[in-house]
């Protein structure tokens, strides 16, 4: 199903029953598996596979080449359709160019994961995640703006960013 207001670039290949929510767009070079779930208003940049068991919620953003794995033992001589481990991208979140996110796993709302980076584990909500292997270096807005580190913050557990101002 392909939502309304959908925009789908040159050489896409969007397999049956696989879902793209409204406004949705995807880059040229872009697979979509047709167990994939795509969010509304998602932006999937060029050359990126959302295979089966991959979950992508509104607002996500992903890079272009980002890798999403869905097997963590692949064999060519061994069919492992039946141990897909489920990827979910929650709301808001966005993934920098060529990152890897090994599946099992779940990236959460309006996190960030530095271009480069192979994700391995969960990734909380707000986080900013970088390197190989990906791991914790602070807190972003969600805005998108890295949130700085601060004594009171650490007092009180609020943060104000400097570009918005939420809180």
């Amino acid at each position: 199903m392909v939502g309304e207001g959908c925009k789908i670039w040159h050489f896409c290949h969007v397999m049956a029953g696989a879902r793209l929510g409204e406004g949705t767009v995807l880059g040229q070079n872009v697979f979509v598996g047709g167990a994939a779930i795509v969010g509304p208003r998602c932006k999937i940049a060029n050359n990126v596979s959302l295979y089966d068991a991959v979950e992508l919620d509104a607002d996500v953003f992903v890079g272009p080449s980002v890798v999403f794995t869905n097997v963590k033992t692949p064999r060519a001589f061994i069919s492992r359709r039946d141990a897909y481990q489920a990827t979910r991208v929650e709301q808001g979140a966005s993934i920098g160019a060529n990152a890897t996110i090994v599946c099992g796993h779940t990236l959460g709302a309006y996190c960030l994961i530095g271009a480069g980076a192979v994700v391995t584990g969960d990734v909380p909500a707000h986080a900013l995640f970088t390197g190989v292997p990906a791991r914790w270096r602070g807190w972003v807005c969600r805005c998108g703006v890295p949130l700085p580190a601060s004594e009171s913050a650490a007092a009180t557990g609020m943060i104000r960013c400097a570009s918005c101002a939420e809180e």
